[in-house]
């Protein structure tokens, strides 16, 4: 696995711990994506804390980020999540940031080998109210992109027939747990806590 670009500081390992928490309470407890469980189980999940400050340091990031994962074996990193706890507080920059992020994948000829995803604390689906548990199928406790190697995604949705209805599915676990049931999972970041 590539070493990290620093070493963590506390901060980071408690950021890094919540995510990790999410993944596992959330995302692979509600199934919610069916390819997570087998690449946390191989610890082939990368967790990188972003120590940008603003977008253009973030971008440097990201860029360092997908080289480090299309130069990785797979069968040790397979994906990488970047926890950006500075940037992207607000979910209008992260959809901005999405953007940007189809420039970088394109002039750096990776378009087809990776893809990024998006997750956030205040995630809400274009066709969503804020407050629609829905939107919780893509909140994580801090913003944070997913690095995706193309290849793996397409091997998991060939092993997984109906990968189309994942979605669907999602949103109707998350409708039968409600809100109590999702606080319960003690997934939130510390700021959101009872919110």
């Amino acid at each position: 696995m590539p070493a990290p670009a620093t070493i963590p500081t506390p901060r980071d390992e408690a950021l890094v711990a919540a995510t990790r928490k999410w993944l596992q309470r959330a995302v692979i407890g509600l199934n919610l994506c069916p390819f997570a469980r087998g690449v946390h189980a191989k610890g082939q999940v990368r967790y990188v804390v972003s120590a940008a400050q603003d977008v253009t340091a973030l971008l440097d990031d990201l860029e360092r980020e997908l080289k480090l994962l299309v130069a990785a074996r797979p069968e040790e990193v397979d994906t990488t999540l970047l926890i950006t706890p500075e940037v992207l507080t607000e979910f209008a920059d992260c959809v901005d940031f999405l953007d940007l992020i189809e420039v970088v994948l394109r002039t750096q000829g990776l378009v087809g080998v990776l893809q990024v995803a998006s997750f956030h604390p205040d995630y809400v689906f274009a066709d969503a109210e804020p407050d629609d548990i829905a939107n919780y199928t893509n909140r994580a406790p801090y913003p944070t992109l997913h690095l995706i190697r193309e290849a793996s995604l397409d091997r998991a949705t060939a092993a997984f027939p109906d990968a189309a209805d994942i979605y669907r599915r999602n949103i109707e676990t998350l409708r039968t747990l409600g809100i109590e049931g999702w606080q319960a999972l003690e997934v939130d970041a510390p700021r959101r806590a009872g919110r």
